[in-house]
């Protein structure tokens, strides 16, 4: 397909995400005013990921998909293309430099900010009304905006949330229908288990912070790092965190091998710990496999209840030749009919309120539902996936004892100000 050419500007991009120097000073251009979809027609191509593993079940939701957005848009064909997780952001930024990407494709939070701050992504907010943008849950928009400009339509999130072994419970001698709310009920709870020869919660140190630190540190009332470039992970708050999760640590609530660990699944199913911090995949999997009896907890909170959770959304690059089609294609694909269709298959929870209806008869994916309005997306920012390997390692060195959370939390700062000044 023909495109404008940004090949130039694309190239550059290729080459500072391959150096791991992502992002740029260069700011993305929007159009004004509204733009009319009124004689929408031609052709898009739409790049989307495997969700469910069952490429059957998905070839035929995106045939549902599209019959629902040719009810509205006749005109135009449209042409679904899986790609592979693998390497999928030098294949986005390839093609759309060689001119044969897509017109729409899937991006994840971490993804948006390096697109649009160098003028890759096609802003949408020309294309929107008011009416397309409601129902959306709040915290699912957060992901979509960068720098008050919006670019792209939220279709999944996740929520993470504690779920407690019922055994265990008991066994401490708790009542699984007062569950802890804040750190401190936890931390009674967790000694405990302690006590009893029990892990209180997973902590996965050798996988991304989003998981890790990054809750604790938003339930202190702290921050990482803002939209502006202001580093907040050394404040009194975030601080506070660390001192939090290194407790944890110390006091054997989490696992020996929580520094690096990046699956701790076996001491989950096999009883041996109160708590894990889970997704409706993980639900899903006691489920279907009736370990243990099981009880969703809320996320806890100290000054702050909040949480991680993901937000998958789509997006269109700038250098579309169908910017009109790729937009009401993003619109219709994420309205709420369409993400009851999606996350059916994909088992996500819906970014529109009222698609959370798919799972009323599932009274624990339900539950879990309710928290995306406390999920947090993670750092919004595009150096916010450069940052996150300095960061681990000074909560490694703090964990292992060879720096206190203060001297951990300042040497994260300095390590975020030096990448920002890349």
């Amino acid at each position: 397909m023909k495109k404008k050419n940004l090949w130039l500007l694309l190239l550059t991009v290729i080459l500072g995400m391959l150096l791991v120097a992502c992002g740029s000073d260069s700011s993305s251009k929007g159009d004004s005013g509204k733009k009319s979809d009124d004689k929408v027609s031609g052709e898009i191509l739409v790049w989307v990921q495997p969700y469910s593993g069952d490429a059957q079940k998905e070839e035929d939701m995106w045939k549902q998909i599209i019959a629902n957005f040719n009810k509205e848009y006749p005109d135009v064909k449209v042409k679904i293309e899986t790609i592979p997780w693998a390497n999928r952001d030098q294949k986005i930024l390839t093609a759309l430099a060689a001119n044969n990407g897509p017109d729409v494709f899937y991006a994840i939070p971490d993804q948006m900010p390096q697109y649009a701050d160098v003028g890759m992504l096609l802003e949408l907010d020309p294309y929107l009304t008011e009416k397309d943008m409601d129902g959306f849950v709040d915290t699912a928009l957060i992901a979509t905006k960068w720098k008050g400009k919006t670019y792209g339509l939220p279709i999944l999130q996740e929520a993470y949330t504690l779920i407690y072994n019922v055994d265990i419970i008991k066994a401490i001698g708790e009542d699984p229908n007062n569950l802890p709310t804040t750190w401190e009920e936890f931390e009674a709870w967790a000694k405990k288990a302690k006590e009893k020869g029990y892990y209180a919660l997973n902590y996965l140190g050798g996988g991304p912070m989003n998981g890790t630190l990054y809750p604790w540190v938003w339930q202190a009332g702290g921050d990482i790092l803002t939209e502006d470039g202001k580093v907040l992970i050394n404040s009194p708050e975030s601080v506070e965190a660390f001192e939090f999760v290194n407790k944890l640590y110390q006091n054997g609530y989490i696992p020996e091998d929580s520094i690096t660990s990046i699956d701790q699944s076996d001491l989950w199913y096999g009883g041996k710990m109160l708590a894990c911090i889970g997704s409706g995949i993980d639900i899903n999997t006691l489920q279907s496999e009736g370990t243990f009896d099981y009880v969703i907890g809320p996320p806890l909170k100290y000054r702050e209840q909040l949480t991680y959770g993901t937000t998958g959304m789509f997006v269109v690059p700038s250098n579309t030749d169908n910017p009109a089609a790729a937009a009401a294609f993003v619109k219709v694909l994420t309205n709420a009919e369409n993400q009851r269709i999606f996350n059916t298959v994909t088992q996500y929870f819906p970014t529109r309120e009222e698609a959370k209806d798919i799972f009323n008869d599932n009274k624990d994916l339900s539950e879990m539902a309710k928290y995306t309005d406390l999920a947090l997306p993670g750092v919004i920012h595009p150096k916010g996936r450069t940052i996150m390997p300095y960061i681990q390692a000074e909560v490694q060195s703090m964990m292992s004892g060879e720096k206190t959370p203060q001297q951990a939390a300042d040497a994260s700062a300095e390590a975020i100000k030096a990448e920002l000044a890349k």
